[in-house]
């Protein structure tokens, strides 16, 4: 509860009527009343530290959600703010140091924290709270939205760390390579951006491009002098590099889900060090979902870079599907039967001989040539290996999901329309961006998460606000009609 001061000026049922007839506190208490505060522990008092008693946890808490709500990049934007919104201060919950002859019954410089010391609780908090917040607004939306979570999409986007490295128009010797860390930024790690359209997939050219980057200490994007009154611009080097930026960075992994008529919900994320796949980010935002939802989704689906077989494992059992392009890692792509016998480079359907643990993690069923085993059959092939008396061999992935991997129809009805579901990821992504998170202005990899997870309960935060809004319209239309 706010401590509403009387001064000279007004008294405190004055002070209650102004702060009730303020919009900008209207519009701050009604976004941040969507959150369970109770959520937010706040620390014991101890008696044998007397003194003033420090501000709550959820007063920054709330100050850092509004810098996020507002667009602000700085503290300094969100301090400079709140100085000129006496009335908020108090509703955020600042204990206000109290001045009668103030005319609000209190001196605003000296009760807002600092900017510095913003940042500095900005970098302390409890991600635990944070995610737990962000479970909490998933929980609300579900039981506002009808169906939500039943189709999950998956996506990785970049973020540029706050180092020169980053600046193309800065002159920086060994710009990309991975054994000269940044001074600005200890945690963020060199990785590669693959632009749209391009036949490669982001899994392949992180690790490509990353590895060329570290040998030769080039960048896709050379630095050009820059012609008279015109800012420099970075070039691809070659075709090969086009279409692709080396970056010194993090990656925010989302999951996410879209209703028609409600818009996009965040369901979940993960955040981490730019030089890391993109298929590592799937197991944690699976498992904070699951959490999140109080139940299984029933249909995935991601860009190429998440296909793997244990992805498609976590929905087989549940009769749904991934929805992922199948990605074969530049290898040719074997035929199989509608039962997931694999078939032989001349279309004959392989032998099944025994199966066993493969090293990564699944069950494996060997498949012999059909023309040798399981006696030989006296036909001849002109492939190599069955001249060499061997015959061909292959090991396929035989668990539920590895062979949905291999088997799914892209080209049917359904998967076109979970695959659809994933713009949702975009749009979230979009939103995101638009509140800075592309560029964030910090330098550490606790600080990037916890803007990162304010962000997204921002994103949240306004899918309830509207999600409340529509249901309360639909509800009095219906009433409307009924009456």
């Amino acid at each position: 509860m706010a401590i509403v001061p009387s001064s000279l000026t007004f008294d405190q049922s004055t002070m209650h009527k102004l702060m009730e007839a303020d919009p900008v506190v209207q519009r701050c208490r009604a976004f941040l009343a969507v959150f369970n505060w109770a959520l937010v522990p706040e620390p014991n008092i101890a008696p044998s530290r007397p003194g003033k008693r420090p501000h709550p946890q959820t007063a920054y808490l709330k100050a850092l959600l509004l810098k996020r709500n507002e667009g602000f990049a700085a503290c300094t934007q969100l301090r400079r703010y709140l100085l000129d919104h006496p009335l908020l201060v108090l509703e955020l919950g600042f204990r206000p140091v109290l001045d009668v002859r103030q005319p609000y019954g209190f001196d605003v410089a000296r009760t807002v924290p600092t900017a510095r010391w913003f940042c500095a609780q900005q970098h302390r908090l409890d991600q635990s709270v944070l995610q737990e917040l962000l479970a909490a607004t998933v929980q609300d939306l579900r039981a506002e939205i009808p169906g939500l979570g039943e189709v999950v999409a998956f996506d990785v986007t970049h973020i540029y760390a706050f180092v020169k490295e980053n600046n193309l128009r800065v002159y920086v010797k060994d710009r990309y390579k991975q054994e000269v860390q940044p001074a600005g930024d200890p945690d963020c790690r060199l990785g590669v951006k693959k632009g749209r359209n391009q036949e490669q997939t982001a899994q392949e050219a992180t690790t490509q491009q990353a590895a060329s980057c570290s040998q030769t200490g080039s960048s896709p994007t050379p630095e050009v002098k820059p012609a008279a009154g015109k800012p420099t611009q970075g070039k691809p080097a070659d075709e090969k590099n086009e279409g692709k930026e080396c970056l010194w960075g993090y990656g925010s992994g989302v999951a996410t889900a879209t209703v028609a008529g409600y818009g996009d919900v965040v369901l979940a994320e993960y955040t981490q060090p730019f030089n890391e796949n993109d298929i590592s980010y799937f197991v944690p935002l699976y498992l904070r979902t699951v959490a999140a939802l109080g139940t299984f989704p029933t249909h995935l689906t991601a860009d190429a870079a998440f296909d793997a077989w244990y992805v498609y494992q976590l929905v087989a059992p549940r009769g749904g599907i991934a929805a992922i392009p199948l990605n074969s890692h530049g290898h040719p792509q074997r035929q199989y039967a509608a039962d997931g016998t694999p078939l032989c480079a001349q279309g004959w359907r392989m032998q099944p001989t025994f199966q066993f643990a493969h090293t990564n993690g699944y069950c494996s069923q060997r498949f012999r040539c059909p023309l040798l085993f399981p006696a030989p059959t006296g036909q001849t092939c002109p492939h190599e290996q069955f001249v060499k008396g061997k015959g061909c061999v292959t090991d396929p992935n035989w668990e539920a999901g590895g062979r949905m991997r291999v088997l799914l129809d892209r080209d049917s009805p359904l998967y076109h329309a979970i695959y659809d579901q994933r713009t949702s990821t975009e749009r979230i992504n979009s939103q995101s961006k638009a509140l800075g998170i592309k560029r964030p202005l910090v330098r550490n990899l606790p600080s990037i998460r916890n803007l990162n997870t304010l962000t997204y309960l921002v994103l949240n935060a306004r899918a309830l606000q509207r999600a409340r809004e529509l249901n309360a319209s639909l509800l009095t239309t219906h009433l409307k009609k009924i009456l």
